[in-house]
């Protein structure tokens, strides 16, 4: 039997009694980083022989590990921290299994994009947790772009060298919303931070960062106004005049020259007599 199992996210006393006893079980354990499992399994005083199955050797783990379930031989796989396949290796060994049969199994556990939610006191009701984003600005302007008029909470991974680079490119896509930074969870430091994304984040970048965003206001309410209403309602929430223009520009499929008289006199005209 193969047992995908989820470990600590930072706390180790965080896994469960049924974690543990398959670790002990297993006759192997495939992991994404053996320096790390190793940690993890001295704390408990577990010794068992590792297998490193990490994003670059996917396939080729997944396949010596079907040969060794096919042998009768009890596998656990784990990721570094939570739960495998969420934004770590093990997509491509599912698909393996699939394909082949293979029966296995899930342990649930810790989930950081889960905690982090929690913490953050957004909308949970219904959420698109997205992950990380590509590495090069242009596909990440795209990959943010299929998001704008999502309503769920947005849920996304990053690292903390690249939270500016991310929000401030949220706000080029999104207009100002409410954001919110969850570090360093079920870790001594742990905080949830709340803020917009037109003021940016100032705290600490450290350690694993969780970042989520409000979702799009409700359309229909905003595109039933006039230009005038649509512009004021932002101006009320504090937005600069050309960024609210812009985004006004934006949501009504317009272009911002034809809005600029809306910057000169927001205010509604009175018709003459």
């Amino acid at each position: 039997m193969i047992a995908f199992v989820a470990t600590p996210i930072g706390n180790l006393k965080d896994i469960t009694l049924r974690a543990l006893d398959e670790l002990r079980e297993a006759d192997v354990i495939f992991c994404e980083d053996t320096r790390h499992t190793i940690r993890l399994l001295t704390a408990y005083g577990i010794k068992k022989p590792l297998i490193s199955c990490h994003k670059f050797n996917e396939r080729e783990a997944a396949e010596k590990m079907l040969a060794l379930s096919r042998e009768g031989k009890r596998i656990a796989v784990v990721s570094d921290a939570g739960m495998p396949v969420i934004s770590d290796p093990g997509s491509a060994v599912c698909a393996v299994l699939k394909e082949a049969g293979e029966p296995y199994t899930v342990l649930p556990g810790p989930c950081a994009f889960v905690c982090a939610l929690v913490l953050s006191a957004f909308p949970a009701d219904r959420f698109t947790f997205v992950g990380f984003l590509p590495d090069k600005r242009a596909k990440r302007l795209d990959e943010l772009k299929r998001y704008t008029h999502v309503r769920d909470t947005l849920i996304f991974h990053c690292a903390p060298q690249d939270l500016d680079a991310y929000i401030s490119l949220m706000y080029e896509v999104f207009g100002d919303r409410r954001a919110c930074i969850v570090r360093e969870i079920t870790k001594i430091h742990e905080e949830s931070v709340e803020f917009t994304l037109k003021e940016g984040y100032g705290g600490e970048k450290r350690g694993e960062c969780i970042l989520l965003v409000e979702g799009a206001r409700e359309e229909n309410e905003l595109l039933a106004l006039s230009p005038e209403e649509h512009l004021r309602r932002y101006l009320a929430e504090g937005m600069d005049k050309k960024e609210a223009l812009k985004l006004v520009a934006k949501e009504r499929g317009v272009s911002k020259s034809s809005l600029y008289r809306l910057i000169v006199d927001p205010e509604p005209r009175t018709p003459e007599p």
